[in-house]
């Protein structure tokens, strides 16, 4: 193992610690890798210590993910030791770029993509210094190596390296997106590579399956460090997110089942490809079949090695991932509303977060809002101008994920399929009457022919309905302040269906509810005319969980304490029914059917009837 750089670093002087990650917003806990004071890095190689990784080539048979052994010895061992996870594998000072030329650049000046203590699985560590670690990896561009720390999180020192891992081909197209266009009839295709366009040109081979097979380019985009807003997506957590291309799959047939793979020709000639994956067309717009979505909000990426978690992340996230992949055939779109990965400036975490949902998102078209955890920065123009976003800003989300909305960076946006027509609401820009994002919502909800989509549905990261979560309970509003105000008499005039929301990490229903007053009680059945939105909190997807006040709210109908998420499936343009599962087990625990012959929604609401004349 060659250590030149690491000799030559001791000589290096140490640079104050980086910013560490916001707090995230309801109950999420502290971004584990925000923990590892890096700035603070110090030398303490030992030439008895060892660290092996093996193999030392993962992705042979084209894999984007692989299982690393890692075999390690340390003469002082101790309890606080822990093994981080570097790419690219040269993790040396020579990778920083310098912030003052008078001064010697860290020992570490980037944060591991995930670290693991060493006596995890390891019992008898403290005593040998002998420890196994099995870790997976994923493929993100670059090759990885291991590194051995003692002294904590909080005053590292580095003791060995590993040797390297790579991926076989580690600029492969990986991790495929598919969303709605901005028609019924169009799906995007969005992927992440290591082909910069002036290396290889984007496109996707697809087609009926079984028929011919069209080429269709993509567009590329990508970021640099001087698109984050701050620490420490600027600093430690910067990490080069490599190239997204979006391709746009047109003039689609409706139901019909498409197969594609992603591809990239080479300057000479050859072409890179993926493997084959599939989709199933949208239905024509109002047409009356089965069509079935799932809600949920704040899930969060979590690590099936056991690595890099949150407080209780996992098992919430990978659960709730689990039930939809065996459920995926009973499913036709996903709705994740807001704080899509807790990334919070640590930009590596974005792949990880891709690769996660990747048999979801290649099969359906993942849709996503914009939450606290991606947007909210002070001097940034968002709504709140708190440091939630550590430094993002939403520079990835809007890059990592396509949303048919007239200018991505702003997250509001309306999509239909099929009986539903979804509004989706960006919370962290402001939405009251006068507003750019207000004229948007009544657009989205007066534009709707009910004729075709009877479904209308609301949604929006914080809660602008009702929540009696304890920290709305406390504040005394029980929503987001400002919230329902604003948006209510939308809600009714235009008759929504249905609004959710996330932020809140739990399950709760109200009753038809207006004002703040149940105008029908909360039932398992609701028939006949439209009275009053349904309000559902459902962002229990993998966040850590957030209590109830104790307060007993007349308009709150169920509550759970729990991971889960929401189903709901149009059987016709009359009947609806709302499913909550468990992401533990995938059960349902709260349910209601809508039954609706919408003649009252086709009519002028009651405030909104043009005047007639009695005139022959």
């Amino acid at each position: 193992m060659t250590l030149w750089w690491l000799w030559a670093a001791a000589t290096w002087t140490w640079l104050a610690a980086c910013a560490a990650a916001a707090h995230p917003g309801g109950g999420g806990g502290e971004q584990p890798l925000s923990r590892i004071a890096v700035g603070s890095t110090t030398l303490a190689v030992d030439g008895s210590a060892r660290l092996k990784a093996s193999p030392t080539v993962l992705g042979q048979e084209g894999e984007n993910s692989g299982w690393v052994q890692l075999e390690f010895f340390s003469p002082n061992p101790s309890g606080d030791d822990w093994i981080g996870v570097f790419s690219p594998a040269n993790f040396s000072a020579a990778t920083c770029e310098p912030e003052n030329k008078r001064q010697y650049p860290p020992v570490l000046c980037s944060a591991p993509i995930k670290y693991q203590f060493a006596n995890f699985k390891n019992d008898g560590y403290s005593k040998s210094g002998k420890g196994y670690l099995k870790l997976q990896l994923i493929n993100q561009r670059e090759d990885f190596s291991f590194a051995l720390f003692s002294g904590g999180l909080l005053k590292p020192k580095l003791i060995a390296v590993s040797n390297k891992v790579a991926f076989a081909n580690p600029k492969a197209p990986v991790y495929p997106r598919l969303a709605q266009g901005k028609s019924w009839n169009e799906m995007t295709v969005t992927w992440t590579s290591g082909y910069d366009i002036k290396e290889a040109v984007p496109f996707v081979e697809w087609g009926e399956k079984g028929g011919r097979q069209l080429l269709s380019p993509a567009g590329t985009l990508t970021f640099d460090r001087n698109s984050m807003c701050g620490a420490p997506a600027r600093t430690v957590g910067w990490r080069h997110p490599g190239y997204i291309h979006t391709s746009y799959l047109k003039d689609l047939w409706p139901d019909s089942m498409y197969t594609y793979r992603l591809g990239h020709r080479l300057q000479n000639g050859s072409r890179i490809w993926s493997k084959s994956y599939s989709f199933k067309a949208s239905p024509y717009p109002g047409q009356d079949s089965l069509q079935q979505v799932v809600i949920f909000g704040d899930m969060g990426k979590a690590e099936a090695d056991g690595s890099n978690e949150y407080n209780n992340f996992q098992p919430g996230s990978l659960n709730t991932t689990n039930q939809i992949i065996r459920d995926l055939d009973n499913i036709d779109m996903v709705l994740h509303i807001g704080d899509i990965c807790y990334a919070n400036g640590y930009l590596s975490q974005w792949d990880q977060f891709t690769a996660q949902i990747e048999p979801i998102a290649s099969t359906v078209p993942y849709m996503i809002g914009s939450g606290n955890h991606e947007r909210d920065w002070p001097g940034t123009g968002s709504f709140y101008g708190n440091l939630d976003s550590g430094g993002e800003c939403g520079v990835p989300a809007q890059t990592v994920f396509y949303t048919p909305a007239e200018n991505r960076a702003k997250f509001w946006y309306a999509t239909d399929y099929g009986m539903f027509r979804f509004c989706i609401a960006h919370t962290e820009e402001d939405w009251r009457p006068g507003t750019e994002q207000y004229k948007f919502i009544e657009h989205c909800l007066s534009s709707v022919d009910r004729q075709k989509q009877p479904w209308l549905i609301f949604l929006a990261h914080r809660v602008l309905g009702y929540s009696s979560n304890s920290y709305y309970g406390f504040e005394g509003t029980f929503e987001e302040p400002m919230g329902r105000e604003a948006l209510q008499e939308l809600w009714q005039k235009y008759k929504v269906d249905l609004a959710f929301y996330g932020h809140v990490h739990n399950y709760e229903r109200t009753c038809p509810v207006y004002q703040s007053q149940c105008v029908v009680n909360a039932s398992n059945h609701y028939n006949g005319p439209f009275q009053a939105t349904t309000h559902v909190v459902v962002g229990g997807a993998g966040a850590s969980l957030s209590d109830f006040t104790s307060s007993k709210i007349q308009w709150s109908h169920f509550r759970d304490f729990d991971h889960g998420f929401a189903k709901l499936t149009a059987f016709n343009h009359s009947s609806l029914l709302f499913e909550y599962k468990k992401s533990r087990d995938g059960n349902v625990y709260d349910h209601f059917t809508v039954s609706r012959d919408y003649r009252d929604v086709l009519a002028c609401s009651v405030d909104n009837c043009p005047r007639t004349s009695l005139a022959s």
